[in-house]
């Protein structure tokens, strides 16, 4: 692996200045730039014929400027004057240090910052290496850049980025291979047991009241669906133990308006789903699409009389069928091992972490956040330990007894 600081001096990597100029030695005809609020346009314009993940979708981050208005700056690469590779990212405070990090934070998974395809063949490090000394350059301020929660490649082709000095992250992302449709991914994944629960779920929905799959399709099934979900998380969280990391009203702003912009497409890159029973929503999913491979971004159930028959798993099953017959190749339940992916998948990709520090206490929090990964792999590859853990958790949060199909997404 490449050391991307190797010109850490100690204080901070040798400055570029913010403005494009010319990259040394093979990388004659490349250019790097850092802008701010100005860059979003550019980026969106990259963006169309770019090959991106989810989170750096044009979509994205421009949703997420507008309504978090985050300290932001767009770095790009261009080749002969046109972009080659860009990361949109925004700096945020991690106690008294400053952080560049994707856009989203937590919310951003699977990370595969646009670049453009034919770029990436030549995975020019030197480049990349420019890009992160023009950040340092243009931002004194900044301490660490953190890129977590990286693809190691995207529909096949590498990610530039793991190039840099990388580890592993500490969750994996589960996903299922739809090879041959559904009914070809049941024989190979317990079919007859899922399908027997499935029927014995809809006769207890149907003992009260009829029940029905949902995709939003305008502003306001958007808004009763996330209302929805947001509530449930809220209780789920709190019952857990843990901080509610949607809790925040600039970050329900940005989903309300993510997956509402999405319905003007053909194609909607991000789609909301649910279940209703007895006219009340049981379970909602909030998905994203990635040329074939669609993404479970989060999910949620209601904590009420019907918690107990899994309404998530009911709705799961419904989304893949659906998925399976929408042409989809793959159905990724993004970062998290938990039990209910694990009767699904048999995909398991490892995600990696750049950190690359700017000053010296960058340097100490890059080393804490290596160390705090490890500590946290090491904690939920052990199920004894995980599970005390997650026990320990409720009962700070005064639950004992362990949540439904409980989960952090």
């Amino acid at each position: 692996m490449v050391d991307a600081t190797a010109s850490f001096d100690g204080k901070r990597l040798a400055a570029i200045q913010a403005s494009s100029r010319a990259l040394p030695g093979h990388t004659a005809g490349l250019s790097v730039s850092v802008a701010a609020a100005e860059g979003l346009a550019a980026y969106a314009a990259f963006c169309r014929s770019a090959l991106y993940a989810p989170a750096q979708s044009a979509a994205w981050v421009l949703t997420w400027a507008a309504e978090v208005k985050p300290d932001l700056l767009i770095a790009t690469l261009e080749l002969e004057g046109r972009p080659a590779f860009a990361v949109a990212l925004e700096v945020v405070k991690r106690g008294p240090l400053r952080v560049a990090q994707f856009m989203g934070g937590r919310h951003a998974n699977g990370n595969f910052a646009a670049a453009e395809p034919q770029w990436l063949a030549s995975g020019d490090i030197t480049a990349i290496r420019s890009m992160l000394a023009a950040i340092a350059g243009s931002r004194p301020d900044v301490d660490l850049i953190a890129l977590e929660r990286l693809l190691p490649d995207l529909d096949g082709i590498a990610n530039p980025l793991a190039s840099l000095d990388h580890f592993a992250s500490p969750n994996l992302s589960l996903a299922v291979d739809l090879s041959g449709g559904f009914d070809a991914l049941l024989l190979r994944a317990s079919g007859k047991r899922k399908r027997k629960k499935h029927r014995s779920q809809t006769r207890k929905f149907e003992a009260v009241g009829s029940h029905r799959r949902i995709e939003a399709r305008s502003a306001d099934e958007v808004e009763r669906l996330l209302d929805a979900f947001f509530e449930m998380k809220e209780q789920r969280f709190r019952k857990m133990g843990i901080a509610n990391v949607f809790g925040d009203d600039r970050t329900r702003a940005f989903f309300r308006g993510l997956f509402t912009q999405a319905l003007a497409e053909d194609k909607p890159c991000f789609v909301l789903h649910g279940l209703e029973v007895a006219g009340k929503l049981r379970a909602v999913t909030g998905s994203s699409r990635s040329g074939r491979r669609l993404i479970c971004e989060f999910g949620a159930i209601a904590e009420d009389e019907l918690a107990n028959t899994s309404p998530g798993d009911f709705l799961f099953f419904d989304n893949i069928q659906n998925a399976c017959q929408s042409g989809f190749a793959v159905y990724d339940f993004s970062v998290g091992d938990e039990p209910y992916k694990r009767l699904w998948c048999d995909i398991e990709t490892q995600h990696f972490e750049v950190l690359v520090p700017l000053t010296l206490k960058g340097r100490a929090l890059g080393q804490a956040l290596r160390q705090g990964a490890r500590l946290k792999a090491f904690v939920k590859n052990s199920p004894t330990i995980w599970k005390l853990a997650k026990m320990l958790r409720r009962k700070a949060a005064g639950q004992t007894a362990p949540l439904p199909t409980e989960d952090e997404h």
